[in-house]
């Protein structure tokens, strides 16, 4: 399979649909918990999407998680994004530092978006720490393991509520 997607939490049955934030997942990170978990950690991404939702319900929001090794099957869904959600948190994983695509994928769907990682990039290689995407984001949080999405999350659900646009 290319991807794996997960629609997480449901919103009150008859009443309007909850803001949905995409939360994307790019290559390599399907392999948390068991990839470097020195750097990455030693929770699962399956464990990081169950606790989105968790989250997002407290919040009144609901989470689309998606995680794909394919620059392209990432590109899509967030050109897609701009009919159906309503922020963008994002672990681009390596394409953070190569992919002009995935950054100008993301500053045309004009909705907020928050990039995660899960190390912190100032501290790592130095082709890890420049990010294409951050000057797309409303903010970038990172070095905080699993709890950057966690944080990211929260963000994007103020970013919602301020009613903010990327930048």
């Amino acid at each position: 399979m290319a991807f794996r997607e997960r629609k997480l939490g449901k919103g009150a049955s008859g009443g309007q649909p909850l803001p949905v934030v995409l939360v994307l997942h790019g290559p390599n990170l399907n392999m948390l918990g068991q990839r470097e978990p020195e750097i990455y950690g030693r929770t699962t991404l399956d464990e990081i999407d169950a606790n989105l939702a968790r989250i997002a319900s407290e919040h009144g929001v609901r989470v689309e998680c998606l995680q794909s090794n394919h620059e392209g099957v990432l590109i899509d869904r967030i050109q897609a994004a701009r009919k159906d959600a309503h922020a963008i948190v994002i672990n681009a994983g390596g394409l953070t530092h190569t992919s002009v695509a995935l950054r100008d994928a993301l500053a045309a769907t004009d909705l907020p978006v928050v990039e995660v990682h899960l190390s912190n990039l100032a501290k790592r290689e130095p082709f890890r720490q420049e990010s294409l995407i951050t000057a797309v984001s409303v903010g970038q949080i990172a070095g905080f393991g699993d709890f950057s999405y966690t944080l990211g999350l929260q963000a994007a659900v103020q970013a919602i509520k301020k009613g903010s646009r990327i930048r």
